[in-house]
């Protein structure tokens, strides 16, 4: 049988970088996944921002 709470849960990571400065044009977003037992901290990955043009440090948002 299937078990109360899921072990996966859908996050949004959102660029840190953009977030700090309002002069950008958006924010970049990704949609993932990540394993709740494994991970129970925020979860933060270098992902690329077509604001900055950069790599930046994307962190997990509150939904």
């Amino acid at each position: 049988m299937a078990k109360g709470k899921d072990v996966r849960l859908t996050i949004i990571l959102e660029c840190t970088n953009c977030k700090i400065n309002k002069e950008s044009a958006g924010i970049s977003r990704y949609i993932t996944q990540k394993n709740r037992h494994n991970t129970p901290s925020r979860l933060e990955l270098r992902k690329f921002c077509p604001y900055c043009y950069k790599h930046r440090i994307h962190g997990e948002i509150k939904k």
